[in-house]
């Protein structure tokens, strides 16, 4: 089944570098989001979020609170006539070196555990960092890079990627020709 991974922050909702959103006050979709998903829910079979929550490992928010922040965005897209199938999250610090955090592909494993029809052949990875384009080859899946992570232009502009984007809805309209 063709599956669309996507990153949270600075893709579906507006980053806060230095920080995390952590309340569903903070979560303010990018714009286009709506048209975004309801376009990419037509032409992907699974739509699932994969997403670094280190805040959580940090004490600056819960996993309650992240919860929240996912209700917030999963209802932002039902609403606009988008899915997404499931979210799936790291809570931990960088230095922890467990296997979900992102460039590690173990949230790509949980989602195949909880949906086998994925096709890792026929998947896209839409990200914003370096970490996301990774992932992404580590599994040999499309890598779709969303521009505007100031921080990382260096890193990024040394990946040989293919597919580059201002936005989600870029690649929503894109996709869809």
């Amino acid at each position: 089944m063709t599956t669309l991974f996507l990153d949270r922050d600075g893709v579906i909702n507006l980053r806060s570098p230095g920080d995390y959103v952590k309340s569903p006050g903070e979560f303010h979709p990018i714009d286009g989001l709506g048209e975004a998903m309801r376009l990419l829910a037509g032409k992907f079979g699974r739509i699932i979020v994969i997403t670094n929550q280190a805040g959580i490992g940090k004490g600056l928010m819960s996993e309650l609170e992240l919860h929240a922040v996912h209700q917030k965005m999963h209802s932002f897209v039902q609403i606009n006539g988008g899915r997404i199938d499931r979210a799936y999250y790291c809570p931990h610090r960088a230095e922890a070196g467990c296997s979900c955090r992102k460039p590690a592909t173990g949230m790509a494993w949980l989602a195949l555990a909880d949906f086998p029809d994925i096709d890792l052949e026929d998947a896209w990875m839409v990200g914003d960092s370096v970490s996301d384009m990774e992932f992404a080859q580590k599994l040999g899946i499309r890598p779709v890079l969303i521009l505007g992570k100031i921080e990382e232009v260096a890193a990024l502009s040394r990946m040989n990627l293919e597919h580059k984007f201002d936005s989600l809805l870029e690649f929503a309209q894109w996709i869809n020709c």
